[in-house]
């Protein structure tokens, strides 16, 4: 609940500096986070909070992407500028050396031998990283260190 109070007050601070895009951005965020808990039906914690704030980023490189094909520098800025928006509220992420080492940990942990056990080793990871390494690096980095 700490990082929804932040983003409530990030927004009220937006409103005073009259910074659109900031507030903009929040109000986006904070009504993913008000659908997330409807649909849930109870509040949600602050790991689920840093989830859905990093699907929002994803969607917003996605829009980069597309915006690029698209050829509209524009568009692209103004996503970049969300990203990082949203970024600060979200803890230092994790280095690709970091987060190799943990990955390695956790292998080395469960026993993982191949690919195979490639489903466990993520269920074992995401909830230890979340916030801090988006689910996609994390499972490319799991299938390198299994394919080895």
């Amino acid at each position: 609940m700490e990082l929804k109070k932040q983003l409530e007050n990030a927004l009220k601070d937006a409103m005073r500096a009259n910074d659109d895009v900031t507030r903009r951005t929040i109000r986006m965020a904070l009504s993913s986070i008000k659908l997330a808990e409807v649909e849930k039906g109870q509040p949600l914690d602050d790991l689920a909070l840093m989830g859905i704030l990093q699907k929002e980023i994803k969607m917003r490189n996605e829009a980069i992407q597309e915006a690029r094909q698209a050829n509209r520098p524009d568009l692209e800025a103004a996503s970049q500028v969300e990203i990082t928006v949203l970024q600060s509220f979200l803890p230092q992420p994790m280095s690709d050396a970091e987060l190799n080492e943990f990955v390695q940990s956790i292998i080395t942990e469960l026993n993982a031998s191949g690919t195979a056990d490639m489903g466990r080793v993520i269920k074992a990871v995401i909830p230890r990283v979340q916030g801090r390494a988006p689910g996609d690096k994390v499972s490319q980095v799991v299938r390198t260190l299994l394919q080895k």
